[in-house]
């Protein structure tokens, strides 16, 4: 195979399919002297004389006759899947994607989406990852992830894009009717009432507590816990304040009895980006599934690798 030319193959098979030298030149866009010197290449290579002269052309001998459909059968290989270009038919496609998310950015992305590929794409399946950040940047290179949606300040660099969904900030959630808030949040209120603080694996969190604590803002930490999925009913039960993404308040306002306020502090932003890697970049699926999600919830377009939109 080192000293093997492949092109060879295509030599063998017009002449196998024309049976004469002129023909298969012309098919093949190349001299007569040309087919004759590939010809003699292909018998050194091959150790067989593979075509004899005769008053009705070139005849195959049996190694040819042997070898013929074998080359037919490689050049219809490389015809098909290494010089076509792939296409995604989603109505017809069935394939598995696979999302690195956390938990709250399920419950923001995961309705919306799933709606619109089970309409467009039936045969599609969705599956989510919780990749720690360190790993997750190995995981999009192998392809293991398709996509990461959400806050990852780590994935950076030449074979990283990344495009800009929208921009995010924090809201306060209280329970309804809470005895010490009159429709809005004040300093006072924040500063005296008890907080549950959120510390889970998702990096926005840091966004807000480094804010506080940059501003020297105290407040009482009654409650710290590693879970989002549990914070809407704990605020429902108690009177105590939580500050979480914007987004994510919204949809805990939806299922338990909250309300969302302004914070009393002009709290930081932070954008929510799709990555994905160079590897997946020119995928048709890939490409499809980004534009699906941008569609959804983008505001931008595209940033060149490492880029920042």
């Amino acid at each position: 195979m080192d000293n093997f030319d492949l092109n060879l193959l295509r030599v063998f098979d017009a002449l196998h399919r024309h049976g004469h030298v002129g023909r298969a030149a012309q098919e093949l866009g190349l001299s007569q002297p040309a087919i004759s010197y590939s010809l003699k290449r292909l018998r050194e290579d091959l150790g067989d004389a593979l075509f004899v002269k005769t008053r009705h052309g070139m005849e195959p001998t049996p190694r040819a006759t042997q070898l013929a459909p074998v080359v037919q059968s490689v050049l219809s290989e490389i015809r098909e899947h290494v010089l076509t270009a792939p296409s995604f038919e989603p109505e017809n496609v069935q394939r598995t994607f696979r999302i690195a998310m956390s938990d709250v950015g399920e419950m923001v992305f995961l309705p919306r989406l799933l709606h619109r590929l089970t309409a467009l794409a039936p045969g599609v399946n969705l599956e989510t990852v919780s990749t720690p950040p360190k790993e997750l940047m190995s995981a999009l290179q192998r392809s293991e992830v398709d996509l990461a949606i959400g806050y990852f300040p780590d994935l950076d660099g030449v074979d990283v894009f990344q495009q800009r969904l929208f921009k995010h900030t924090f809201v306060c959630l209280v329970r309804q009717g809470h005895p010490a808030i009159q429709g809005r949040m004040t300093k006072k209120a924040f500063a005296e009432l008890p907080h549950a603080v959120v510390q889970a694996e998702g990096r926005s969190q840091e966004i807000v507590e480094q804010y506080l604590k940059e501003q020297g803002i105290r407040r009482r930490e009654l409650l710290h816990s590693p879970h989002f999925l549990s914070i809407p009913m704990v605020i429902a039960a108690t009177d105590l304040i939580v500050t979480v993404p914007a987004a994510v308040g919204e949809v805990f306002a939806r299922i338990a009895d909250v309300a969302v306020l302004e914070p009393p502090y002009r709290m930081p932003s932070f954008d929510l980006k799709h990555h994905w890697h160079r590897s997946q970049h020119d995928d048709p699926g890939n490409r499809w599934l980004r534009g699906i999600v941008l569609d959804l919830f983008g505001e931008s377009k595209a940033t060149s690798p490492g880029g920042q939109s």
